[in-house]
């Protein structure tokens, strides 16, 4: 797929600034695009790429102002947003996968296929279960025994969903995710750990999606829940009995410890690791590499190990930063209060 650049002006309904007939066939960032691509400026930090950029033109907001090396420039309210849109205009055509069962699928005589599934190769649906109509499972699957997926679902190769496991409509699950796995469970009985058995599930929510070798495990008892809308990254681990409230979202190495709840539209930075049986209010970001072992409040924006507010942690960071100074300035002191001293004496 290729358009002219004012054709993309148009279609993102942006306001364009410059010659609008070269024709763009890919997307890049500011710093590799090249003359037939189309870049876009979400962040001032990238800013300074933009006096060096090769792009057929670039999107960004109405109100920036600098120098630009760029062919045009496309104006919009949320670049992001518009990129995100230009980049389906311009990518390879989707994967369509055709509804029917590989040869080498192994299905129980007692699971449910919905209408259109595709069930591909080596996939295996084990007694009980039941599959949603057009649901799509692409290889090398699994399905546990009496799992329930639901309608318009995608799991890529080497998913494994575990037994009696609950899965809403649309819900993408990405290479090597395991969902429904033990929670993490046990006693010690003097020098040995005993297993506690976890007789939970999981449940996921419509519009969820799940990254690259993500965890959830189930419940020890009752549900390990996400809700609707959650959408998370690759190598992250929710423990047992973890409840995350709708349109959460959370970034690669997340972990978050059993029976934590996080509410509602709440944003995760990478690696940030949450204590056991703690309550994380509705609205809250969290920074990248944060430990959180409190409660925190709806609308809070916390960073640190332990995270505390943001501008609490900020002011903490920049004394800390100021150390080496402070101790030379110390020791200066104190040669002048010994020098002082000196003088004093009979």
């Amino acid at each position: 797929m290729s358009l002219t650049v004012a054709e993309i002006a148009g279609r993102i309904g942006g306001t364009l600034e410059g010659p609008g007939a070269a024709v763009v066939t890919g997307v890049a960032s500011l710093h590799d695009a090249r003359t037939d691509q189309i870049s876009f400026l979400s962040q001032p930090k990238y800013a300074r790429d933009m006096a060096g950029t090769h792009a057929a033109a670039v999107i960004l907001r109405p109100d920036w102002q600098g120098d630009t090396a760029a062919g045009a420039l496309i104006r919009v309210a949320n670049p992001d947003a518009a990129f995100a849109q230009v980049t389906l205009l311009l990518a390879n055509p989707p994967i369509v996968a055709a509804p029917g069962i590989h040869p080498t699928a192994v299905i129980a005589p007692t699971a449910r296929l919905g209408k259109d599934v595709s069930i591909g190769p080596y996939c295996v649906i084990e007694a009980g279960a039941q599959v949603g109509d057009r649901t799509v499972l692409v290889a090398h699957v699994y399905i546990g025994q009496s799992a329930l997926v639901g309608e318009d679902c995608r799991f890529y190769p080497f998913v494994s969903l575990r037994e009696y496991v609950r899965v809403g409509d649309r819900v993408i699950l990405h290479n090597g995710a395991v969902v429904g796995s033990d929670g993490f469970g046990y006693s010690k009985q003097g020098a040995v750990w005993k297993k506690i058995p976890q007789l939970g599930i999981v449940v996921l929510g419509d519009d969820v999606e799940l990254g690259a070798n993500t965890t959830v495990d189930r419940a020890r008892f009752g549900e390990t829940r996400i809700e609707r809308g959650v959408k998370i990254d690759n190598l992250v681990m929710i423990a047992h009995n973890v409840v995350v409230g709708p349109d959460t979202a959370m970034a690669s190495q997340v972990g978050i410890s059993g029976s934590t709840r996080i509410g509602a539209r709440c944003m995760l930075g990478g690696k940030a690791g949450f204590a056991g049986h703690i309550v994380i209010g509705d609205d809250v970001t969290v920074c990248a590499a944060s430990g959180v072992d409190n409660d925190i409040k709806s609308g809070a924006i916390v960073l640190g190990v332990p995270a505390i507010p943001h501008r609490d942690a900020a002011r903490r960071y920049a004394a800390v930063a100021r150390l080496p100074q402070l101790r030379e300035r110390v020791s200066e002191l104190e040669a002048r209060l010994k020098a002082l001293e000196e003088t004093r004496k009979p």
